[in-house]
Order: structure tokens, then C-alpha cells, then sequence
């Protein structure tokens, strides 16, 4: 367990390895970036150059305090979040251009955008502060750590080539803005202990902190400090998932979480020569292999939570997995990805040049006929896993108090020729109110959005005590069938004695069918039951038939 790694041990760790060989070559290695550039077509090449060349002339975009306040004020998050987004794009483009052409024309640029975000009043998004920044208080979120951990990077990479005092201002801006208020202020960030922990915020800021400060943090007492905090929380965001894998926040969360993780585990296995290895514990085999079975037609993945259907998979993330895991399948699915070296999140970037993704003697990933996550109660049932256009029924259960929550229990959706026809409608529109307690107002994640009964015209509440039972869960050759007791999923004036949902993928039908079955029992009168299928699809409404209309 990583949580049973003393202080002591850690330190001991930390003071044996020498600070020589950093976990990314620096640009001066002209060796690795020369076999990076092989690695690469022309045309590749030639484009993240021009990319890198374009942001030369491109203005560094502002972060006003009013553009901060509109999150307030108005409650979207766009105006803010978009610019300070493209920052971010352009260093690691600017990176990406500088170490493949070791020529150094993109350091000045890259220095002034370095020093622009280093000036920055807050890395942290407004719509976790919902105020200006206090400068003798820093907030840690997601953006704050993550930015951290790109300077760190980018100091590791070209460091020795810029100026010396960006080295020193990275590191000033580090301590005060993430290390100090991480170690001081511990009992502030809901994301590192407690109830609430667990999340992808507990991977991703921790991994932001923790990895910046083994690449900046001089003094291995205090480094070994935050690790035994850090290694702690990570624990409980690694206890998240349910015994075979499963997260109730979805793909996208894992992609971003457990990404995160991931880019923690590659930082430490360097700083630490190889002594602590994250993917070595418990239950990652199976995290690891959650995009394997969540995967609908290939590109699409479940909908469930806040999760969109195209999720952006790394590559260079599901090939690193495969190796260190030893998990073939999960370099198919790499090999499977859209092809964008250079590009992306800053340390996804750096990585997609330096991990090669092996595509020879890989057939293209098959998902397996059936998925079943008991602590979930979500299942994933395919007519014919071998057929990308096959049809595929995807059911959960669970309760509405799970991560990133949609009062959904019993949702469904049924996938054919590679779209969804009875869809759950994914996340929402982020604004200021979405993740407050008026976050059930909108349709995408109150159970008016999804495809779930609906009786005596009574909508699920939010809240973990709202939730299925499996009363029956079968799989076969001929069929797959999830049967769920969904009285509990309401409240008590919905006048339930049972209400019972039953979905069944049948296999023995020529390309498959799906039966749908809800029967109701009130507890003392009569009453009504409505059921809901929601789709974005066109729909043909007649007395006894309803036809949904795919693109194909």
C-alpha cells in the first residue's frame, strides 16, 4: 500500500538517488529529440514546427480581473477559462517546436510566456474561487497544479537555455502558490482527505504538486513530507474505484484522472530510481483497463456522469500502461487512437514524442461480449463485440450521491452503427452553479434528462440513499439481462411498494434485440407510471410504434 511508506522511508529513498538523468531528456540531449524527429513523418514534423512558428506571432492573451469577476457575475466560465487554456496551448507548443528543432528561435517567445503565467494573479479557475485572487492566500485546484507541474517540466527541458532567473521565479511561484499552502494550510483542500476525497481532483492536484516538487523541491526532508501526505490522499482516490476497476465518474474522468496519476507515477519511478512505483499497487491492472470495457463502438464510450461520448485517450498514456502492465489489449487500443503526436495537454505532449506507440503485428481491439462492474451495477452488454456497427446495451444502477452525479439510476442506452439511439445526455454546460446545490436544475442531470420511469410523475432526488438493487444479473452466449428493484430511487410520495426495471440484450435475433420491461406495484392506491427514452435522433411517433431514426 502506498499509504504504509513512512516519512523515514521515503526519505531514505530520496537522499540514496543521485540528480542526474531527469524523467524527460532535455532539449540539449540532441540524441533522444533526433530519435523523436525519426519517429515522426515529414508531414508531422513539419506541422508542429509550423505550429510552434505560428505562436511566435501570436499576442499572449489577457487575464483582466473583470474577465476573472464575469465568472461571478454571469456565471459562465468561458470567458476566463478559454484564454487561460490557450496560455497553456502555446507553451506546450512552443515546447514541443523547440525541442524538436533545437534551434532556440522559440525561447524568447517561450520565456515571455513562461514570466506572463508565473505573473499571473491566480492559476486557479474562477469558478473555485468566486472572487479575486488573495495573493497572500493561494488556492490549489486542478489549473493551479497542473500548471505547476508544466513549469516544472518546462524548466527540466529547456531550463539550461533560458534565462537563469525563470528558473528561480518557477520555483518561487511554485512554493507559494502549491507547496507551502499544501504542506500549511492541509486541512483546507476537501481534495486530500475526507469524505470528499477521492475524486479526479485528488489525482490531479496531488500529481501536480507532488510532481512539480520532486523535479523543484531541494530539501528531501520536506519532499519526503509532502509524499507521505500525498502518497496517503492518492490512496484514497485509488480506493474510488470499485473491485474490478470502475469509476462512476466516467471515461473522461478516468482519462483526466487517472492520466494524471499516470504522469505521477513516471515522475516518482525517476526521482526515485525505480524504488517507488506507483503502478505496482493494488488494483491498477483493472483501472487501467477501464477504457477497454467502457468503449461502445471505437471513439465512443459510455455517457454516464459528466463523461461526453468521444473521449480523448492518449495514446502515449494507454501505450506506457500496456508496457508497464504488461496488457496488450491496452497498446490495441493505443494503436487504435487518432494519431496527433506533439499535441495536447503539456505533459501528454512531451510524452507523445518520447513513447513510441507500437502499431505492427497489433490486430484492432475487441471489447469482450459482456462487462458487469458489481459496485457500480453498471453492465455493458455487445450483440457482437467482433462488429464496431454491432449493437451494444449499456445499463447502470448505483444510487444519485456518486462522483460527478446524475440522478439517473436505471438509465440506459442502446448504441448501434457506431451512435447512440436512446442516448443518456452526458454533462451539462459548466457554469459557476453547475457542481452547488443547484446543480439538479438542469435536465441534463436531473433524472428528467435521462431515460427512467417516472411514477405518479414523481423525478429521482439527489442523494446516496436513492439508489437500485440487483435483484437478478445474468450472462450468456444467448442473452445479458440486468433486473433492478428502483423503488428506493424515490422518494417516499411516489407511493412505491415496488418498481421494478428489466433490460435484456437477446443475442438469438438476427443482428440482436433489446427488451425493455418496467413493471410498477403501488403501496396502497392506484397510480400512473410514465418512462421516458431520450434520444437526439429523429423520431417517428405512431399509436403503437416508435421509430427512431439513426444517421445510418
Amino acid at each position: 500500500m502506498l499509504s504504509q511508506l513512512s516519512r523515514e522511508d521515503l526519505r531514505h529513498v530520496l537522499e540514496a538517488v543521485l540528480r542526474g538523468r531527469t524523467a524527460l531528456p532535455p532539449s540539449t540531449d540532441r540524441d533522444s529529440w533526433q530519435r523523436a524527429r525519426e519517429r515522426l513523418s515529414q508531414a508531422v514534423l513539419a506541422r508542429l514546427i509550423a505550429s510552434a512558428d505560428e505562436t511566435t506571432r501570436t499576442a499572449i492573451p489577457p487575464l483582466t480581473a473583470s474577465m476573472y469577476l464575469d465568472c461571478v457575475r454571469t456565471g459562465q466560465r468561458e470567458w476566463y477559462e478559454r484564454p487561460l487554456y490557450q496560455r497553456r496551448s502555446m507553451l506546450a507548443r512552443l515546447v514541443v517546436g523547440e525541442c524538436l528543432e533545437g534551434s532556440g528561435r522559440f525561447l524568447d517567445t517561450l520565456l515571455d510566456l513562461a514570466w506572463a503565467i508565473c505573473e499571473e494573479s491566480s492559476w486557479a479557475f474562477p469558478a473555485h474561487q468566486l472572487q479575486l485572487a488573495d495573493p497572500g492566500r493561494p488556492y490549489i485546484d486542478l489549473m493551479a497544479a497542473s500548471t505547476a507541474l508544466d513549469l516544472a517540466e518546462l524548466d527540466a527541458l529547456l531550463g539550461s537555455q533560458l534565462d537563469a532567473a525563470l528558473g528561480i521565479r518557477i520555483r518561487y511561484e511554485a512554493e507559494r502558490r502549491c507547496f507551502q499552502p499544501y504542506i500549511e494550510r492541509a486541512s483546507e483542500w476537501w481534495w486530500l482527505s475526507g469524505p470528499s476525497a477521492g475524486t479526479n481532483w485528488t489525482a490531479v492536484c496531488n500529481a501536480g504538486v507532488l510532481g512539480a516538487a520532486a523535479y523543484l523541491e531541494a530539501d528531501v526532508n520536506r519532499l519526503a513530507r509532502m509524499l507521505e501526505q500525498g502518497l496517503t490522499s492518492v490512496q484514497l482516490y485509488l480506493a474510488s474505484f470499485d473491485p474490478t476497476g470502475g469509476t462512476s465518474e466516467g471515461p473522461n474522468y478516468w482519462a483526466y484522472g487517472f492520466g494524471a496519476f499516470t504522469l505521477l507515477a513516471h515522475v516518482l519511478d525517476w526521482r526515485t530510481a525505480g524504488q517507488l512505483r506507483l503502478l505496482n499497487g493494488p488494483r491498477i491492472p483493472e483501472i487501467a483497463r477501464y477504457p477497454l470495457r467502457t468503449q461502445l463502438s471505437p471513439g465512443q464510450h459510455v455517457t454516464f456522469s459528466d463523461s461526453r461520448p468521444s473521449v480523448r485517450l492518449e495514446p502515449a498514456h494507454l501505450a506506457f500502461l500496456g508496457r508497464a502492465l504488461k496488457a496488450p489489449e491496452l497498446l490495441q487500443l493505443a494503436a487504435d487512437q487518432p494519431v496527433d503526436p506533439g499535441t495536447g495537454p503539456f505533459g501528454w505532449a512531451i510524452r507523445s514524442l518520447l513513447w513510441p506507440i507500437e502499431t505492427t503485428n497489433l490486430s484492432r481491439f475487441a471489447p469482450s461480449s459482456h462487462d458487469w462492474w458489481p459496485g457500480l451495477q453498471w453492465i455493458i452488454a455487445r450483440y457482437d463485440p467482433s462488429d464496431p456497427d454491432g449493437l451494444v446495451l449499456a445499463v447502470k444502477g448505483g444510487h444519485n450521491g456518486e462522483m460527478h452525479n446524475h440522478n439517473d439510476v436505471g438509465a440506459l442506452i442502446v448504441h448501434s452503427r457506431g451512435e447512440s439511439l436512446i442516448v443518456d445526455p452526458g454533462p451539462g454546460r459548466y457554469t459557476n452553479t453547475y457542481f452547488t446545490d443547484r446543480r439538479f436544475e438542469h435536465p441534463a442531470t436531473a433524472s428528467i434528462g435521462h431515460s427512467v420511469p417516472a411514477p405518479n410523475g414523481y423525478q429521482q432526488p439527489f442523494g446516496a440513499e436513492y439508489r437500485a438493487e440487483v435483484l437478478e444479473h445474468i450472462a450468456s452466449a444467448e442473452a445479458d439481462r440486468l433486473l433492478l428493484e428502483l423503488r428506493d430511487a424515490y422518494p417516499a410520495e411516489a407511493n412505491l411498494a415496488s418498481l421494478r426495471r428489466s433490460v435484456t440484450l437477446d443475442r438469438t435475433a438476427p443482428a440482436g434485440t433489446i427488451e425493455l420491461v418496467d413493471g410498477v406495484t403501488f403501496a396502497n392506491e392506484d397510480g400512473t407510471l410514465e418512462s421516458a427514452l431520450v434520444t437526439f435522433a429523429r423520431v417517428d411517433i405512431e399509436p403503437s410504434r416508435v421509430t427512431v431514426h439513426g444517421d445510418h
